[in-house]
């Protein structure tokens, strides 16, 4: 087996994780690579004498079984960049807080290790959404891709913005408001769902279309085919707004046209004993728990 490590930020209190993960993988012979920054920000607590490092997504290719990524959702967001189209599932160990996707607890590092060596284990496909302006924008011509949202919002202003939205070609609204979100299922559960819009399960092929704080009350959260193709338009006082695919972001104009559709490539995530989504859901929301006392 050979997998890659992939840590946003290193926290001290997350190193027994990072110990158990480390010992468990040497203790089964199992070659592993780590993210260049990250093992500089931890190669000095660790033994990782001649551990080889990557640095970008041209270093992976199929030859790795897993990439284990070590924080919370936003550390898989950022993983997302380095895998890209390689088809390398990830398993997503939660040191973070909620970890809708990241759903190995920090506490079953050691068993979530051997159900993989024993093929104990399922894996997910998530839809990915791909990005395309017109004029083109040289800041997308490599990451033009979101796992959970892609955004439009303002940028230098307090007034709202307006968004003309398309789908496939015909006029459906204008959205006034503080921004738009394009989700996919599995963002449903982020940006989207903090602004009012529906939880997707991540095997609905549907996206949603969530407005941030309309100004048109009667402006609903839409859900709509994944094979659908969208258009944007944004205008408003000012001249730039924020476009954002995930956690990254580039700025606009109100001759930009957005086109926004189903990613040719999706991301697989593993799923191990019964952390199903729907179990993960019911946890993480509280869902049938008493909260009265």
């Amino acid at each position: 087996m050979k997998i890659a490590i992939y840590g946003q930020h290193y926290k001290s209190e997350d190193n027994k994780y990072i110990k158990e993960l480390i010992d468990t993988l040497q203790k089964y012979t199992i070659d592993f690579v780590i993210e260049h920054r990250f093992y500089l920000a931890i190669k000095s607590e660790f033994n990782l004498q001649n551990t080889r490092t990557f640095k970008t997504h041209k270093d992976l290719d199929s030859s790795f079984n897993f990439m284990f990524t070590i924080g919370g959702d936003g550390t898989i967001l950022r993983a997302v960049t380095f895998i890209r189209d390689s088809k390398i599932p990830i398993v997503g160990i939660n040191t973070g807080r909620l970890g809708f996707l990241a759903t190995i607890q920090k506490e079953e590092i050691s068993n979530a290790i051997k159900l993989l060596l024993n093929n104990e284990f399922t894996i997910k496909k998530r839809s990915l959404l791909s990005v395309s302006t017109t004029p083109e924008i040289d800041k997308l011509s490599e990451l033009n891709f979101a796992l959970n949202e892609v955004s439009i919002s303002r940028k230098n202003t307090t007034s709202m913005i307006t968004v003309d939205t398309y789908l496939d070609d015909e006029y459906l609204t204008s959205y006034w408001a503080d921004g738009l979100i394009i989700a996919t299922p599995t963002g449903s559960t982020g940006y989207s769902l903090s602004c009012g819009g529906p939880i997707i399960t991540p095997q609905a092929k549907s996206f949603a279309l969530t407005p941030i704080a309309p100004h048109n009350l009667n402006a609903r959260p839409l859900v709509i085919p994944d094979d659908t193709r969208i258009k944007f338009t944004v205008s408003g006082r000012e001249d730039e707004f924020f476009l954002s695919l995930d956690s990254r972001i580039t700025t606009i104009n109100s001759q930009t046209q957005i086109f926004v559709k189903k990613s040719d490539f999706s991301l697989k995530m593993v799923q191990i004993k019964k952390q199903t989504f729907i179990k993960t859901l019911r946890e993480k929301l509280l869902w049938g728990h008493d909260t009265r006392n």
